[in-house]
């Protein structure tokens, strides 16, 4: 037992140091600062090492990037728009209002333009084959103007005129009169013995008989007529018309329509010496 001081304090208890804890397998707990004598670093000197170096991918350098040439798109067009527009600052009223009447004109304009392209484009587009269409119509065209100039063969509903004449009183200028009627009532082709009559033939009496464009032919006198027979056949028997004056001459006339007319007479083409073709 340990005396008492004179003033009553009890006296102080020896000073037994700590020692660590221990875990299950007997490992030293971890510490909670830094051991004696190693360097404390401050949260300035952690914040720059993890900023610098920088670690950049390569995603995020391309997209840096693209937004730099992006900006710069956009700084160069605001630029150029504002240099554009700056001429317009100062113009006057009056100046403006024709600028914009000629753009609305000129938007019209464009606008008319294009839609001619695209009923061109359609027109186009409508057939398969534009080389094809072409030919055709060529075709078509040299067939069409082959039977006018009698220098190809026709077929198609029509009449056969037949005149009989005994007595020898039918004369060139009533069968002239005939192939007007004729065409005045749509006929489209005509031939007359084996003698093809287009739009430059001539009549002419000779020798008891009757000559077309220098060939003469005899009687019967037979009309192969290509065009519509309900309108060909009443042309002929109009009150005064062909038939009439056809019998006032004691001839005989017969007229008989027909599904199927063919005129197979041919002229041979003939060349111009001088004319040529102006779309040159």
């Amino acid at each position: 037992m340990r005396p008492m001081s004179d003033d009553n304090t009890p006296p102080e208890e020896p000073h037994v140091p700590e020692r660590p804890l221990k875990g299950e397998a007997g490992a030293e707990a971890p510490r909670s600062g830094p051991e004696p004598g190693e360097p404390q670093q401050s949260g300035r000197r952690r914040l720059a090492a993890g900023l610098w170096p920088p670690r950049v991918s390569r995603a995020q350098l391309i997209v840096a990037l693209l937004l730099f040439v992006l900006g710069l798109g956009l700084a160069i067009q605001v630029r150029s728009n504002s240099d554009s527009s700056a001429p317009l600052r100062g113009a006057r009223q009056e100046d403006l209002v024709r600028i914009l009447d000629e753009l609305d004109g000129r938007t019209k304009r464009l606008e008319d333009e294009k839609q001619k392209l695209e009923d061109q484009r359609k027109e186009l587009e409508s057939s398969s084959n534009q080389a094809e269409e072409a030919r055709r119509q060529t075709v078509e065209k040299e067939r069409q103007l082959g039977i006018l100039a009698g220098t190809v063969a026709a077929q198609g509903p029509g009449i056969t005129l037949r005149i009989t004449d005994t007595k020898g009183q039918v004369r060139s200028d009533q069968l002239l009169d005939t192939l007007q009627e004729l065409r005045a009532a749509g006929a489209e082709a005509i031939q007359i013995n084996g003698v093809r009559v287009v739009a430059g033939s001539y009549f002419s009496d000779q020798g008891g008989g009757v000559s077309i464009d220098g060939k003469k032919i005899t009687q019967p006198y037979e009309f192969r007529v290509i065009g519509r027979p309900q309108d060909l056949e009443p042309a002929l028997n109009i009150p005064g018309g062909v038939v009439q004056t056809m019998e006032k001459e004691q001839a005989t006339v017969a007229v008989t329509r027909s599904a199927k007319i063919v005129v197979d007479a041919l002229r041979a083409a003939k060349q111009p010496d001088y004319a040529r073709s102006s779309s040159s």
